[in-house]
């Protein structure tokens, strides 16, 4: 089992090593490598280096490239851990395979300005087997069967959409093959909601329930409502919560002003001024936009 940083996200507890080891002695036929990332990134005081860890674990906790070796598997795996938040060197671009075994995989974690940038064109020249990556929480492929982030096995926040889960990886004398293994139990979905000029706060709360049927009541739903609506109905989005753990909607629609109407009933003031010069614009465009904003504000200062 491979683990490329932030095993935690904040500072390990005394006790939570404990638990988590027991959890590693459990797996009988697993060697567990593990390093440290920047949010669990190892502090003078932390526990990871005074912890004893079971016969199966194997962390890499040095803040220079260190590595454990397999012989039994022809496996050497390598990496490093943080000993500060940020790193900016980039590191990595220097850590070449030694070649001590005929398989070599890198844990490395990391990616972006300040945690150790890197090139996927100068990782995959390495001469690594495979390369593990962390620190992103969504699974990303930089290149396939040889460099790729897990991601975390459960959505962290709502923006950690699509699938979660672990990578399973076999290295043979005919090459890597790696694939994504889905196992979380939920996950957080971004859903648009189309509406029409005949659709009331009723009707999207039953529509918003039929996909959420559909699409599994297990996991997390943001909704946009999109399209346009009735001018006299204003959706309300809290009351739309109702069913399903829903936790935003936003509302992106527009009113469907008849602008011929509102033409002839404001010929002569501002409003009808304002319709009329950019009643000709295409849909889609800015000013499209600019004659729905300017019309609906332009409304409510009257309605006041």
């Amino acid at each position: 089992m491979l683990i490329a940083g932030d095993l935690f996200h904040r500072q390990p507890l005394k006790k939570e090593l404990k638990e988590l080891n027991y959890l590693f002695s459990r797996l009988t036929r697993t060697k567990v490598v593990f390093i440290a990332g920047n949010h669990d990134f190892i502090k003078h005081d932390s526990y990871y280096l005074t912890f004893r860890w079971n016969e199966n674990v194997y962390p890499l906790l040095n803040g220079h490239m260190g590595s454990v070796e397999f012989k039994e598997l022809k496996t050497s795996v390598y990496g490093l851990s943080y000993y500060q938040r940020e790193i900016t060197e980039r590191i990595y671009d220097l850590a070449k395979a030694p070649g001590r075994q005929k398989y070599e995989i890198l844990l490395a974690h990391g990616g972006d300005e300040k945690h150790i940038p890197i090139k996927k064109e100068i990782l995959s020249n390495l001469g690594y087997s495979y390369i593990a990556m962390g620190h992103i929480h969504k699974p990303q492929t930089l290149v396939e069967n040889q460099i790729a982030y897990a991601g975390a096995l459960e959505p962290i926040d709502k923006n950690d959409t699509g699938k979660h889960g672990y990578i399973r990886g076999e290295v043979t004398e005919k090459g890597v093959k790696a694939e994504l293994i889905p196992s979380a139990k939920r996950e957080y979905m971004h859903l648009s909601v189309e509406v029409g000029k005949n659709m009331t706060n009723g009707f999207a709360r039953e529509k918003i329930r039929e996909m959420i049927q559909i699409n599994g009541i297990e996991n997390i739903y943001k909704f946009i409502l999109t399209g346009f609506r009735d001018a006299d109905i204003t959706f309300e989005p809290e009351s739309l919560k109702g069913y399903g753990n829903v936790i935003e909607i936003v509302d992106e629609t527009k009113p469907s002003y008849d602008f011929d109407k509102l033409l002839e009933e404001n010929k002569g003031n501002l409003l009808g001024r304002y319709i009329e010069s950019l009643r000709e614009c295409e849909d889609g465009s800015v000013a499209h936009m600019a004659l729905y904003e300017g019309v609906q504000a332009l409304l409510d200062t009257k309605r006041s």
